[in-house]
């Protein structure tokens, strides 16, 4: 299990470090936009619109956001089995900041998870992570 969170924590700041910019812009405070999420490395972090070797996979492993007054929910549409299930989502500011995280295990009956909607506003985005189609993250906007 330590390996599968290193893991998972690793992948969140390669995604994160990329949302914020170059490191070295960001380590000489410059301030630089966040990359487009269609520049992310092939083979590292998917998405709907870059999903790489994953195309036919897209939809049970990007994350779908939903917000219902003052919750915001993610729901990954993935099967759950013992070989075969969503590991994690987590949602994270545009500046890097985990705003929350839940881990699941594979006798859960769905990958949803739910948050209390931040209170500012600007890009986010929601992670899910299977255990053996990667690392997914949606960009959204509040």
């Amino acid at each position: 299990m330590t390996d599968r969170r290193i893991f998972i924590k690793t992948a969140l700041t390669v995604a994160s470090g990329m949302v914020i910019g170059q490191s070295a812009s960001v380590m000489a405070g410059i301030s630089t936009p966040p990359l487009a999420t269609s520049s992310y490395p092939d083979n590292i972090v998917y998405t709907a619109k870059n999903p790489g070797k994953w195309l036919k996979k897209v939809g049970g492993h990007a994350p779908k956001v939903t917000i219902q007054g003052k919750t915001l929910t993610i729901i990954t549409d993935h099967g759950m089995s013992d070989k075969h299930f969503i590991v994690r989502h987590t949602l994270v500011s545009a500046n890097g900041t985990v705003l929350g995280g839940q881990t699941f295990s594979p006798s859960d009956d769905k990958a949803i998870s739910t948050f209390p909607l931040p209170s500012s506003t600007g890009k986010f985005y929601a992670t899910s992570f299977c255990n053996k189609h990667d690392f997914w993250v949606t960009e959204f906007t509040l």
